[in-house]
């Protein structure tokens, strides 16, 4: 079963939530943990894709981690190119550490996103 776009929307604003939350504790790993899964399930849609890039891009800023800002800069460019092309990487985290063509395995929880 795929999920709404209200269901998706709504486990977007979650992710988010819990990633605000785990930012201000000071929580870099749960932070990022939380932008991950948000790049999951906002991947199939373009305009939610670029924006789970946008966050990763500020949080990367925030944080002062350069490989992570120039590989979010690369992948803000390529989600556009993706989605045109709909070549996304099922299940791809979006962080600079990992391959952006390398297909993932999805959680449970996150199978009717993707």
């Amino acid at each position: 079963m795929t999920a709404s776009r209200h269901e998706r929307e709504a486990c977007l604003a979650a992710a988010y939530a819990l990633f605000e939350a785990a930012r201000r504790q000071g929580d870099r790993l749960a932070a990022w943990h939380h932008l991950e899964r948000a790049h999951i399930v906002a991947q199939p849609m373009l305009g939610a894709h670029l924006r789970s890039h946008g966050y990763m891009l500020r949080y990367a800023i925030e944080v002062r981690d350069v490989r992570e800002l120039a590989g979010q800069i690369l992948r803000i460019g390529l989600a556009l190119i993706g989605s045109l092309a709909e070549k996304l990487p099922v299940g791809n985290t979006g962080r600079a550490r990992i391959s952006a063509f390398a297909p993932m395995p999805v959680t449970s929880d996150l199978e009717k996103f993707v």
